[in-house]
């Protein structure tokens, strides 16, 4: 896929105009640092996520520099130099030149002057803008460029009289999806929808958690997506009343139900998907009556993810109709409203019903504006994931023990019906049945 710089560069004037704004001044993002894996082996590296928003360079060891002021708005990146030797053993690097024509930055120039130029882009600015705390070298980095600031005082240099927290407003900015982000947001939704329905055709009764997780990666890596978005959870039997299940080690028993919440990554952008299915490809009874429970809740959740709509309303509907699913099924005893009140529901359902979905899993934006849930809005996108889990108990009984149930999809908010952009993978029980038994 060819690379337009242009969406990146309108995220650098939205964050530019932001910050004039607020006062004006110099922002300073840095992209995420290569990890050691074990002795000389590295982990596969994967961009700082702010860092790749506003450039869509994803080569380590970067930063990017964005001036605004009422003078000019300038963006000015910082990287590798082009080096053949190195070249021959890690690969491609664009070097100052190509980056800064390619990605459609003001100025380039090599990672190893960041520190000698940063205090002259600071000097006479209003504040810097900094991911405060992410990072305590790029902490100390920032420190050291004021000092060196404050060290021309003399012939009239002035520092910045503030240190703000960028995220303040990148955060806001990655919460509303343009087109190009929901583009790559619908890919990694649908390569991971297949690689569901792949994992339901494979597994079987004898198989391993692990050999499943091998069919959801090549699904992945055979369509593209190079990686999963996090660590997968391949959950059998019991295992899926473990919320963050990934040992993966388990051999699936017939009459167990197999719950799995996994996703892939394209271009940065994470999809996020659970769905459980029984493996041995039919659902029993109280198996069955626990699902369609789950399901109905999502759905009356999925409906409330409407703009206008308060964030919390969406899992407001969820715990509602799980509630009242529970005191059908005699595993709740008493009047809705008071189980509400008092989360009876939580011995069952102990997690919200979602969150932001985007570059990261989790992604960034605030949930509360004033000390109030903020109302959803169009191209927000977010994870729809009610579920139940029932632990052996005196009280409850032996036929709903270790089943684990989550169903979960990603959403988007628009200006009338919600778009589960994860329809791709098989959901309801007609469906998974119907997928298995043709296996």
């Amino acid at each position: 896929m060819s690379f337009e710089p242009a969406p990146f560069a309108a995220r650098r004037a939205r964050l530019a105009q932001l910050m004039r704004e607020a006062g004006g001044g110099v922002a300073y993002i840095p992209t995420a640092r290569e990890a050691m894996r074990n002795g000389d082996s590295e982990y596969a590296y994967r961009f700082g996520s702010n860092f790749y928003y506003l450039t869509g360079f994803s080569e380590p060891e970067a930063a990017l520099v964005l001036i605004a002021d009422d003078k000019n708005i300038e963006s000015i990146l910082f990287c590798r130099e082009k080096n053949p030797e190195r070249e021959i053993w890690d690969g491609f690097r664009h070097g100052p030149e190509a980056a800064c024509e390619r990605f459609g930055l003001s100025a380039a120039w090599p990672i190893a002057e960041l520190d000698t130029r940063l205090p002259d882009y600071l000097a006479n600015r209003a504040a810097v803008f900094h991911m405060i705390g992410a990072d305590s070298a790029d902490d100390g980095r920032i420190v050291r460029a004021l000092d060196a600031v404050r060290s021309r005082a003399r012939s009239g240099v002035t520092p910045p009289a503030s240190v703000r927290d960028l995220r303040v407003l990148v955060d806001e900015m990655r919460l509303h999806k343009d087109a190009d982000e929901l583009a790559a947001m619908r890919r990694a939704a649908a390569i991971s929808g297949a690689a569901h329905a792949r994992a339901m055709r494979f597994a079987r009764p004898g198989h391993f958690e692990y050999q499943v997780e091998a069919e959801l990666m090549h699904e992945f890596i055979s369509q593209g997506a190079r990686s999963a978005a996090y660590t997968p959870i391949v959950a059998g039997g019991s295992n899926a009343c473990t919320l963050h299940y990934v040992d993966n080690r388990k051999q699936l028993a017939d009459g167990e139900l197999l719950l799995i919440d996994a996703g892939c990554e394209v271009d940065g952008y994470a999809a996020d998907i659970t769905r459980t299915f029984p493996v041995s490809g039919r659902f029993s009874g109280p198996q069955r009556a626990l699902y369609e429970l789950v399901l109905a809740a999502q759905l009356a959740a999925i409906d409330k993810a409407r703009a206008g709509q308060a964030y919390n309303a969406y899992h407001d509907a969820a715990v509602r109709v799980l509630t009242q699913g529970l005191v059908d099924l005699g595993l709740l005893d008493g009047d809705l409203d008071g189980l509400i009140e008092k989360k009876a529901y939580d011995r069952f359902y102990m997690h919200s019903t979602g969150h932001w979905l985007g570059l990261d899993v989790h992604d960034v934006g605030r949930y509360k504006i004033d000390g109030g849930w903020r109302p959803l809005a169009p191209n927000q996108v977010l994870t729809v994931e009610p579920g139940l889990y029932i632990r052996p108990a005196e009280d409850i009984p032996e036929a709903y023990w270790h089943i684990g149930i989550r169903i979960e999809d990603d959403v988007l908010v628009t200006d009338g019906e919600p778009e589960v952009l994860s329809h791709h993978a098989p959901k309801t029980i007609a469906d998974i049945e119907a997928l298995m038994r043709d296996r």
